[in-house]
């Protein structure tokens, strides 16, 4: 391969490099920006001739970054983001439309209820959403703002608490306690775990029981018992009266619902200004 040249290759060169070093292959970022696999090929070899290194191995089944690739491409990554960054606080205008990914679940219990209080911050910014169907797909999402459950502690992200998650057992108007108890499975406590904090040895039996906290509150609202149901993501539902709490303790946890991103992609001004007033709607 020829020698290395002086001074700073093409940027072309540089994003097409960042998109297939990123997104695992050529075909990938050639999807990205709208060009052929061969056109993609042709600018990371045009790279590789002039820094005099071979940045990817070309097998049958794909390529992989070489170990120089894999330390040029954060270096190629800070700089491309560093220079977006600031373009955007000097020349740029105000951002006209946020995205935001999270659980269908979450988009509809968080961020719907606040979209008309945002766009009265922000009449002109454009909301985007991006469902996704499990929380382990939010590793894999490119929409770079998340809003996530857990305790806000992911590598390489920034996250700002939405809500705490409080359990609450919740019913349908004339439900009362000793109706049937409705089952949420997963990572939240459930209901023996409430049975202890609130001295209720004697449970209601279990009707039904969902893998997903929506669904048990839908089942709640249509008065099939009680739930043990999240407060945050009930909200909604309690305000409009088609829910309401019974009388009996609460169940704090340790999780929350987050609203998160790379700790790179929110040091623009203006953008983390827009964030901070998604996060205040977020907030209600």
């Amino acid at each position: 391969m020829a020698g290395k040249k002086t001074g700073l290759p093409p940027l072309d060169w540089l994003r097409v490099f960042e998109a297939a070093g990123r997104l695992g292959g050529f075909s990938a970022a050639a999807r990205e920006f709208g060009l052929t696999q061969a056109a993609v090929s042709q600018r990371i070899g045009n790279l590789e001739a002039w820094l005099g290194r071979s940045l990817f191995v070309r097998e049958a089944r794909g390529v992989s970054l070489t170990v120089e690739g894999e330390s040029y491409l954060p270096l190629v990554q800070g700089s491309l983001q560093a220079l977006e960054r600031n373009t955007e606080e000097l020349f740029g205008k105000s951002p006209r439309a946020l995205r935001v990914a999270a659980l269908s679940s979450h988009i509809h219990a968080l961020v719907l209820p606040c979209l008309a209080r945002f766009q009265e911050t922000r009449p002109n910014v454009r909301v985007m959403t991006d469902s996704v169907a499990r929380r382990s797909s939010l590793d894999e999402e490119r929409t770079w703002l998340q809003i996530r459950y857990g305790r806000g502690a992911w590598p390489g992200r920034d996250a700002v608490l939405i809500a705490d998650e409080v359990l609450v057992p919740i019913a349908a108007a004339g439900v009362c306690w000793g109706a049937p108890l409705i089952d949420v499975r997963g990572e939240r406590p459930g209901w023996q775990d409430w049975s202890v904090k609130a001295d209720q040895p004697e449970l209601p039996q279990s009707s039904v029981s969902f893998d997903s906290m929506e669904h048990a509150l839908t089942a709640a609202r249509l008065g099939m018992g009680v739930a043990l149901g999240s407060v945050p993501l009930a909200s909604d539902g309690l305000q409009a009266g088609r829910l309401h709490r019974l009388d009996l303790p609460d169940l704090e946890t340790k999780d929350g619902y987050w609203l998160t991103w790379p700790e790179e992609r929110a040091k623009s001004k203006k953008q983390r200004a827009l964030i901070d007033d998604f996060l205040q709607a977020l907030r209600g």
